[in-house]
């Protein structure tokens, strides 16, 4: 068995179709919301991320079949004068679990974070979502917040139309 985990191609159109196949494996699961991308999402994303400088994802194959994705983007610190790489999806599909997928394109975009010289990496979690949980406790994430007496961070979120 063969894993490879690179940087995708947003002009490669093999590549961005992994890309959707992988994003729409993940939108169908319920820790995705359960509801396949629509098909505006699916002609445009590629486009759309590939015009984005701040943008990258992440992709592994497994014997050059598309397995894991993540889909990266980088931010800034105020506080620390420095990037930040937020990861905003995170895929293994369900065929390829217990190959250690989420840790290797962890690494990668670790890779990319420290040669960009981010101060961090963030992500975001549901709570009910355990198993992906322990994947990034293992990895060496935790939850966030500055001082325990005012608590943890919370992610909210405001729909636009």
């Amino acid at each position: 068995m063969t894993i490879e985990i690179r940087i995708l191609d947003y002009k490669n159109s093999d590549e961005t179709q992994h890309l959707i196949d992988l994003l729409d494996h993940y939108a169908r699961d319920e820790m995705g919301g359960g509801v396949p991308l629509s098909e505006k999402v699916r002609k445009n994303l590629a486009s759309e991320l590939s015009a984005l400088p701040h943008a990258f994802s992440i992709i592994a194959y497994v014997d050059d079949k598309p397995a894991g994705l993540a889909n990266c983007f980088e931010v800034f610190s105020t506080f620390q004068c420095k990037p930040i790489i937020n990861i905003h999806d995170v895929i293994v599909k369900a065929d390829f679990r217990g190959l250690k997928l989420s840790t290797k394109i962890l690494e990668k975009v670790q890779s990319i974070a420290v040669k960009r010289g981010c101060c961090k990496i963030t992500l975001e979690v549901l709570e009910g979502n355990y198993i992906a949980q322990n994947a990034y406790k293992k990895f060496g994430f935790s939850g966030y917040e500055l001082d325990p007496k005012v608590g943890r961070a919370l992610f909210w979120e405001k729909a636009l139309p």
